[in-house]
């Protein structure tokens, strides 16, 4: 079998919601890496991993999600980042993709949806 060609990254402060995206990845073309609880460690591991798809939280203590994904995306302009957020604000979304990000996803969310997100995320839809 062909190695992964995605190394994704895991960025929430919930350990449930962390956990459940691991688990809830059932593309062979990702692999899973690394979870950070906030921006700052998210910054660290991606220094260490080098992950090409990243999942980020907008919320979360000590550096929040849409400054992390700008601090990404111009460390890795071609970092894919998929925003999965319980914030429904559209302006906080809008924020989120004007600072680099590729996608959008609410909480709560299906096994599918998150599927169906990276599928797109990766150009495999």
């Amino acid at each position: 079998m062909d190695a992964p060609l995605h190394r994704l990254l895991v960025v929430d402060d919930s350990n449930v919601i962390r956990k459940r995206i691991e688990r809830a990845n059932e593309l062979p073309e990702i692999e899973f890496v690394g979870a950070a609880r906030n921006g700052r460690e998210a910054l660290e591991l991606h220094a260490a991993l080098r992950p090409t798809l990243v999942t980020m939280d907008l919320t979360m203590p000590e550096m929040d999600g849409a400054e992390c994904v700008a601090e990404l995306v111009q460390r890795d302009p071609q970092i894919r980042i998929l925003v999965i957020s319980a914030l429904a604000d559209k302006l906080t979304a809008i924020d989120a993709l004007e600072k680099g990000a590729s996608g959008f996803l609410c909480k709560p969310f299906t096994d599918r949806q998150l599927n169906d997100a990276l599928r797109k995320l990766i150009g495999a839809d």
